[in-house]
């Protein structure tokens, strides 16, 4: 047992947070039982228990290794290559043919996540991730047995519910065995991986994911049914996505005006253009930041943090990316009729 276990559960008494106490007792009573004080970790146990006995019954108020996610309400964009396989895994699941490990990969920001949530949503069932900081021990071999624990903690919830278990950034327990800097620790932990996905109850529905597929175990990729590739994003579909992430946040900033048109000139410029995830921040930063008296002035500060190694109202530089005068008027602050004279300026010099 550690510091921190009892330092928390003084914190969450004094809190009055009866769920994060139960659990961090929960950890406790499992350390006796781990070392042989089997009468104490009991003794702990039933007084947990609604029925003073020792009966750890498992649910999601008093698990130790994962805890429950809402699923999502809205609407995600993705481009279709994605969608078709959200919708495979979808008819997979409800065909009921033993198709129920999957695997995301990809780059962070491209709703990997996310799109875990809207399968949690459309099939009407209960989401949990896994909290892998509860998972990985420093103490030689803990970890593993830790594995085997949450596999356990997963059969006893999905009987006899139909559940999703979230492993977000499995990699934290599960990377290749020979790139290990630790062969026999990583070796044990994901061998207990294996072995927990070889056992998984057919009512559960596993999703994983990943920012490092490379770096996986080939025995660990060959346990899921289906791998999918979550990168396959083309300039025209984050341009879309743009649009569709903007019109969204337009319904919350009722002072800012839509000049589509625009907004994709400026999305264009950006080499590459980042994944949803970070395009999600970088445009509700502009609107957040935007002057509310003036219904473009986030079109300004978009293209300002996109284009910071340029000149500061350079017009002519500006133009030349493909922008009309009306538009050099919104990214700049000066009227047409001065870049007009100014533009002619620098013609006839």
């Amino acid at each position: 047992m550690k510091k921190k276990n009892i330092l928390n559960l003084i914190k969450y008494h004094e809190e009055k947070n009866d769920s994060g106490f139960r659990t961090e007792a929960y950890e406790i009573a499992r350390y006796f039982d781990k070392i042989g004080n089997y009468q104490l970790s009991q003794y702990i146990m039933s007084l947990l228990s609604d029925t003073n006995t020792f009966s750890p019954q498992m649910d999601e108020n008093n698990e130790v290794f994962f805890k429950r996610l809402e699923t999502a309400n809205e609407s995600l964009p993705l481009p279709e290559s994605i969608k078709d396989n959200i919708v495979g895994i979808v008819n997979a699941v409800g065909h009921n043919a033993g198709v129920n490990k999957f695997l995301f990969e990809g780059p962070p920001g491209t709703g990997k996540t996310e799109s875990v949530k809207q399968i949690a949503r459309i099939l009407e069932r209960e989401l949990f991730v896994v909290e892998f900081d509860t998972i990985v021990d420093s103490k030689l071999g803990q970890t593993s047995k830790n594995i085997a624990l949450l596999f356990e903690e997963i059969k006893n919830l999905s009987n006899p519910k139909k559940i999703i278990i979230l492993f977000d950034e499995i990699d934290a327990i599960a990377i290749d065995r020979i790139n290990s800097n630790d062969l026999r620790e990583m070796g044990r932990a994901t061998s207990a991986v294996l072995k927990g996905l070889d056992g998984l109850n057919d009512n559960v529905v596993l999703i994983a994911t990943t920012n490092l597929y490379n770096s996986f175990d080939k025995a660990l990729t060959r346990r899921f049914d289906s791998i999918i590739d979550f990168s396959q994003y083309s300039r025209e579909d984050l341009i879309e996505i743009g649009e569709i992430i903007l019109n969204d946040f337009l319904n919350k900033f009722k002072f800012a005006g839509r000049n589509m048109r625009l907004f994709k000139k400026i999305l264009a410029l950006l080499e590459p253009i980042p994944y949803p995830g970070e395009l999600k921040n970088l445009i509700k930063s502009s609107l957040a930041f935007s002057d509310s008296n003036n219904e473009y002035d986030y079109l300004k500060r978009l293209y300002k943090t996109i284009t910071r190694d340029s000149k500061k109202n350079n017009l002519k530089e500006i133009q030349e990316k493909g922008f009309t005068v009306r538009e050099l008027e919104i990214l700049t602050g000066i009227s047409k009729s001065q870049i007009s004279r100014d533009l002619k300026g620098e013609v006839n010099e």
